[in-house]
């Protein structure tokens, strides 16, 4: 049989698992714990992003993907900062009797020398007006002959020294239009929401969420139940999606699959998404698909393994098919492995996707000594208490309760670490040891 023929049947035979796989473009096997997250981050930051108008409702946890300039002067005109009187001139001031300026309202009549009106906060100052005194620092009293006509009135009488545009917030005072508010790559945090708006706009461009779907591979996994006769159940699936969509993905599927490599190459291959994240199936058992996939579809491998514990056989490969860069961030099957490498691997990678940048690294030190592997680097769930953090038990590759129980994860180095040894610390990003409700920010705790 020659050249087209062998190469079909090498790969039919590589993905039922009954022959060696080619193997994929070489990547760095074993990489330091650090290097994979760099590598990881990396790819992120050089894929182009995808841009998107979003009304400012949706906007919130996005990224500006463009500076975000002024459409107008702020304020836009002169606005009174109290609520109190408009003066023009040097005082004491004969009050224009019946007539109030309000916020919202049209222009106000000017303002003569020696005469006050009424206005609230926010009203646009009369033309003429020399400066807005506090309601709290003046006093009115009456005017003698109109009084004594009956026709009412009376003067404005300052508390103290009036000084020419004091509580008047003048035109452009906070910027002008065209100036550069903010940055891109700027989170949209509330208070972004409320300056944009504040600045004339009703959508903004922000960079598009990243778009993962998610494989759960294995024969043995349950979706209901308790598990029973060898069957477990799925504990990744309920866990991944919400996970990735506080990473601030879109996560547009999640899929499960049986062991069978066919199905899971359909499944990659087919894919309209920025990111495939497996579960599973990324070591070199019998029913081991991941990597014979990944050779037979041409993907080039840039993180195959990781030292780090749990989590060891973890990888990020990239697909080079049309379009923009794809890629799939494979798994460990064991619930606590398989989180080891959505830090590792995915959350750098959908950081970069999305437009955030890194967050300053947290560093918090240990209460108690933790044990480390000679080798590799650990990741440990603790809780922080009183300013240190304490390592969780059930903290072994297939268990969830120390995690679930946790406020992040403790990066113990090579040959582990002591009491008061300060440790740095991934953030989960629903505690408190999230710097900003964003999705893909990090921080220390509060």
């Amino acid at each position: 049989m020659t050249g087209p023929d062998v190469d079909g049947v090498d790969e039919a035979l590589a993905l039922v698992g009954t022959a060696p796989a080619r193997p994929a473009a070489p990547g760095p096997r074993g990489a330091g714990w650090a290097r994979a997250r760099e590598v990881a981050a990396r790819q992120g930051r050089a894929t182009p992003a995808r841009a998107r108008r979003v009304p400012l409702a949706d906007a919130l946890g996005g990224v500006l993907a463009a500076p975000l300039t002024a459409l107008t002067d702020l304020p836009p005109f002169d606005t009174s900062a109290m609520d109190g009187w408009a003066v023009g001139g040097p005082g004491p001031w004969e009050i224009r009797s019946g007539d109030s300026v309000l916020a919202g309202h049209g222009e106000a009549p000017a303002l003569a020398d020696g005469t006050a009106v009424r206005i609230a906060t926010g009203a646009r100052v009369p033309t003429g007006t020399t400066a807005v005194i506090r309601s709290e620092h003046a006093r009115t009293g009456p005017d003698r002959e109109r009084a004594r006509t009956g026709e009412g009135g009376g003067h404005l009488y300052a508390r103290g020294d009036v000084l020419p545009g004091q509580d008047i917030r003048p035109r452009a005072q906070e910027c002008r239009t065209g100036d550069e508010l903010l940055a891109a790559g700027t989170a949209v945090t509330p208070a972004v929401l409320g300056l944009a708006a504040a600045a004339g706009y009703d959508e903004l461009l922000t960079v598009e969420r990243p778009r993962v779907e998610v494989l759960v591979l294995g024969d043995e996994l349950l979706t209901s139940g308790v598990p029973h006769d060898g069957l477990v159940r799925d504990a990744l699936g309920p866990m991944l999606a919400p996970w990735l969509r506080a990473l601030g993905a879109d996560v547009v599927a999640v899929r499960r699959i049986g062991d069978d490599a066919e199905a899971l190459r359909a499944a990659v291959t087919g894919a309209d998404a920025d990111l495939v994240v497996t579960t599973g199936g990324t070591a070199a058992g019998p029913v081991d698909h991941v990597h014979p996939v990944l050779a037979a579809v041409g993907a080039e491998l840039l993180v195959d393994g990781v030292g780090v514990r749990p989590g060891h056989p973890m990888l990020l490969a990239r697909l080079t098919g049309p379009g923009s860069p794809r890629y799939v961030v494979g798994l460990p099957g064991n619930p606590l492995a398989a989180v080891s490498g959505l830090l590792t691997l995915a959350e750098p990678l959908l950081r970069g996707l999305a437009g955030h940048p890194a967050p300053e690294p947290c560093r918090v030190p240990l209460r108690d000594a933790v044990q480390g592997h000679p080798r590799d680097t650990r990741l440990v769930p603790v809780v922080h208490r009183a300013g240190r953090v304490v390592p969780l038990h059930y903290a072994g590759p297939a268990m969830l309760r120390g995690l679930a129980a946790a406020d992040g994860l403790a990066v113990i180095p090579p040959g582990g670490a002591g009491p008061e040894d300060d440790v740095e610390i991934l953030a989960l990003p629903w505690t408190a040891a999230a710097s900003v409700p964003t999705p893909v920010q990090g921080g220390c705790f509060t």
